[in-house]
């Protein structure tokens, strides 16, 4: 099974570190590379050796059309394992990386970095939703970033099969590409606590008053025994990544708590995991950019 990385982000986010990383460990690497050539790529026996792929707004032929067609097309073709790998980064510390550089960004060549800097987040918002591993690089220097690749993708780190975790709400739908998918909606829900309902499921206050339902440890340790069985079966099997998603109404409290008690638990047994919480994400994105947040539930 050829092993395949697709790196993306945007731009000011580390991907030119991620791929110079991926090379230095023993993947092929190309970045750039037209769109419209990655069928002919693989047209053929497969390669020697992990390949990864940098994929950024200044190709030629780059769209979310285009991208999210490339990806399809990619895990539908035999003896590929294709993963994408997303490099996330705050607003605000993407525009500091530009000022610092003195950089045109390539969304906004006449403008401001913060203009193109907020149309590429725009742009890329669908492909986030894609992404098989996210790494957040606000607060990694690029030394850190390096190692956290070298320990994901590195051919002898022990672990073959990439894990994701994430929360969302219902209201907004299901995250695309999650494989498996568990309703937190039963537990009792801190939005109607009005101490709480400001403060999310990362909060030691609202970890507590979950925590202390009387349904959430047999719900938890039932799930933690059934996913600890079934990873060992899956990477046997030839997966090359595995998401698990948490919803609740608002995605706020009951699905941020379990997602972060999951990610403790792999992390426990040695799994290395990546986290996303799709509706607090989007909330930090919201007020970055000074629109209006909306009512928060749970």
């Amino acid at each position: 099974m050829q092993r395949l990385v697709l790196v993306t982000g945007p731009s000011g986010a580390g991907r030119s570190t991620a791929i110079n990383a991926l090379e230095d460990i023993g993947y092929e690497t190309i970045d750039n590379l037209p769109l419209g050539m990655l069928e002919r790529l693989f047209t053929g026996p497969a390669l020697p050796r992990p390949m990864a792929l940098g994929l950024d707004v200044r190709n030629r032929d780059f769209s979310q059309q285009a991208l999210i067609a490339a990806l399809d097309l990619l895990q539908a073709t035999s003896g590929l394992a294709p993963e994408l790998l997303y490099l996330d980064c705050a607003p605000h510390t993407l525009q500091r990386r530009y000022s610092e550089t003195r950089r045109r960004h390539p969304l906004a060549p006449a403008e401001t970095p913060m203009d193109g800097i907020r149309r590429e987040i725009d742009l890329l918002g669908p492909i986030r939703a894609r992404a098989d591993i996210l790494i957040d690089t606000s607060t990694l220097p690029p030394h850190a970033l390096r190692t956290k690749i070298e320990r994901w993708f590195a051919p002898d780190s022990g672990q073959k099969l990439g894990l994701s975790v994430q929360s969302f709400s219902y209201k907004r739908g299901l995250p695309l590409g999650v494989d498996m998918v568990f309703d937190c909606r039963f537990l009792k829900n801190p939005y109607w606590d009005p101490d709480l309902r400001g403060l999310d499921g990362q909060s030691d206050k609202v970890a507590a008053y979950i925590a202390q339902d009387e349904r959430f440890d047999i719900f938890f340790d039932q799930l933690q025994t059934m996913v600890l069985t079934l990873l060992p079966a899956y990477l046997a099997e030839g997966r090359a990544h595995f998401s698990i998603g948490f919803g609740c109404t608002g995605g706020q409290h009951r699905s941020v708590f379990t997602s972060e008690r999951l990610v403790e638990a792999l992390a426990q047994q040695g799994w290395q995991v990546s986290i996303r919480h799709r509706e607090l994400d989007r909330r930090a994105e919201l007020a970055e950019q000074g629109a209006p947040v909306g009512r928060k539930e749970d």
